[in-house]
């Protein structure tokens, strides 16, 4: 001890507190470790070359099979002698585990986390007591100087001697967060050596709580997650203030759902830009692709005969059943927005184009198309009976979140247990490293715009649904800038390579609740902008300084 009343062990102390722990069950391990011996271990060391003649292309499929035919063999053996000590192993795992659980916090633990508590008061005396004793000798300096240059000097020096003091302190508090962590983790390392990696679900849990607190850093946390923080206080003063305002609750069962169900076609917007701005890129084009599509397929679902006229020709579906036209109108959807989006990956990804060049190239062609072919007009209602079809209410429960749920599994599936997942993150990192491991850097990138393009029919066609039509060449403007913003607000870093599913699920509901919250309130659409674009800036601002601190 440093003095009678410390607690503060010094090292040979916290070796022998631990001593007998380490005696007790490395006796019982070394006892565990010879019953495996010729069970577990031949297993897994058998399995390992079983796996290794499968992997041998110098042998030919008859020494294949012969060899993996008498390795089985062994496998056999080893696997009866492992059930065979099977009962003596748990036995004596139980015996360590039962004296751990008794003896590894009372004699041990909870000595050295006192010591750490100790430790910590001690190190910050000691930081206050230089930083006292600094400042004591600054001021007598500073009165015995009269040359203004040798004062600024002096200052310069003291500052310097103060950052050395804090770093000082930062090290130890440091060294002390290490021993303490080593400590903790001790008792899991001995568990894990006793059950070969096989842990509890709350051994596991706690191992994660501890790892988090033991790397927690408060500046990294509040860049991942400080404009979370901020927006959700906005939320909750929005949800007091409205009922004052507006004599009406904002959180209410309905108002969620109305939230979810907004939510839904701009979800499978957001997840197909996602993927672009993984590659650096992003897509001008979308609001227009929106308003193509929306304009696509009420002309298919119309009720009744068009009225309006497309290039001066009046088109008439009634002659196809509900079902038909249905399909045929997300299959055009699909097809018109792949078509575009395909253009613009092409120029991206053959002649290295910005993707904010060939979308706002798309953007422009789309819109003039569209409003030059219809003549701007709007195509009034599709049939009354398709939403239900499509987009039924189950008890008032709207399906139509049921489809952004499977938009999000599908998305998420591809992103991360396929190849071009895994390749389009690889591209967006680094596409001059992609392109030298062997990856097609071209074939990913319109790819991926192929993908953004399937995901904007399909969001188009479920808005037309949930809209009952109404399709016009002006639909969606704006969009893109929801749908961007969704997924900077989720984390997908403009930097490329950096995002996740789950970060873009939850820009789009933020952005969304709030856009319904401020609506609820009266605020003017146009102050809506204004909010939405701080916003932007901030998450934007927030992303470059995490990659400037990675840098």
């Amino acid at each position: 001890m440093a003095n009678g009343n410390s607690k503060i062990l010094t090292a040979e102390q916290e070796m022998k507190l631990r001593q007998p722990i380490e005696e007790y069950v490395g006796k019982i391990q070394a006892k565990i470790d010879g019953l495996r011996v010729d069970g577990t271990d031949k297993v897994v060391s058998l399995q390992n070359s079983i796996d290794s003649v499968k992997r041998d292309r110098s042998l030919t499929k008859e020494e294949k099979n012969s060899r993996i035919a008498a390795y089985k063999a062994e496998v056999e053996k080893a696997k009866a002698v492992e059930a065979k000590n099977k009962d003596e192993i748990s036995k004596l795992i139980a015996d360590a585990e039962g004296y751990l659980k008794e003896h590894f916090d009372k004699d041990y633990f909870n000595a050295v986390k006192e010591s750490c508590a100790q430790e910590k008061v001690r190190a910050k005396e000691k930081y206050r007591e230089n930083i006292a004793k600094l400042e004591k000798e600054h001021q007598q300096t500073l009165s015995k100087l009269t040359d203004h240059q040798e004062i600024k000097d002096e200052k310069y020096v003291y500052k310097n001697r103060r950052f050395d003091c804090k770093m000082e302190l930062d090290k130890e508090l440091q060294q002390i967060k290490d021993r303490k962590h080593a400590a903790y983790t001790y008792k899991y390392h001995l568990i894990d050596l006793l059950r070969m990696s096989k842990f509890t679900f709350m051994e596991s849990r706690a191992q994660k709580w501890e790892n988090y607190k033991y790397t927690f850093n408060r500046r990294a946390f509040l860049l991942q997650n400080g404009l979370y923080i901020a927006i959700v206080i906005i939320f909750i003063a929005l949800c007091i203030i409205t009922p004052i305002v507006k004599n009406t609750p904002l959180l209410t069962y309905n108002n969620v759902l109305n939230i979810l169900q907004q939510a839904s076609p701009r979800m499978f917007l957001a997840l197909g830009v996602a993927g672009l701005i993984l590659l650096t890129g992003t897509d001008l084009s979308i609001g227009r692709m929106v308003g193509m599509g929306m304009t696509t397929a009420t002309i298919i679902m119309h009720q009744g005969i068009n009225t309006g006229a497309v290039f001066g020709h009046t088109f008439d579906f009634t002659g196809i059943p509900i079902a038909g036209r249905v399909v045929l109108a997300l299959v055009a959807c699909v097809v018109l927005c792949t078509f575009f989006t395909t253009i613009a990956g092409f120029f991206t990804a053959k002649f290295k184009m910005h993707p904010f060049i060939s979308t706002m190239a798309n953007m422009l062609v789309i819109f003039g198309l569209v409003t030059y072919a219809t003549k701007g007009v709007s195509f009034g209602a599709i049939e009354p009976g398709i939403p239900s079809m499509i987009i039924p209410k189950i008890n008032g429960f709207p399906t139509i979140i049921l489809w952004a749920v499977a938009a999000i599994v599908i998305v998420w599936f591809i992103w991360n247990k396929t190849t071009f997942g895994k390749n389009l993150f690889a591209v967006g990192g680094n596409p001059e490293a992609a392109a030298v491991s062997g990856i097609s850097v071209f074939r990913v990138t319109v790819g991926a715009f192929v993908l953004a393009g399937i995901l904007y029919g399909f969001g188009s066609w479920l808005e037309c649904a949930r809209m009952v039509g109404s399709g016009s060449a002006a639909y969606g403007q704006g969009w893109e800038m929801d749908a961007i913003a969704a997924c900077v607000v989720g984390g997908v870093s403009f930097t490329g390579g950096i995002g996740k599913i789950s970060g873009v699920v939850v820009g789009v509901f933020i952005f969304t609740a709030l856009t319904y919250s401020l609506t609820i309130l009266g605020i003017d659409t146009n102050l809506q902008f204004v909010f939405s674009g701080i916003i932007i800036l901030v998450a934007v601002t927030l992303d470059c300084l995490k990659y400037v601190q990675k840098k």
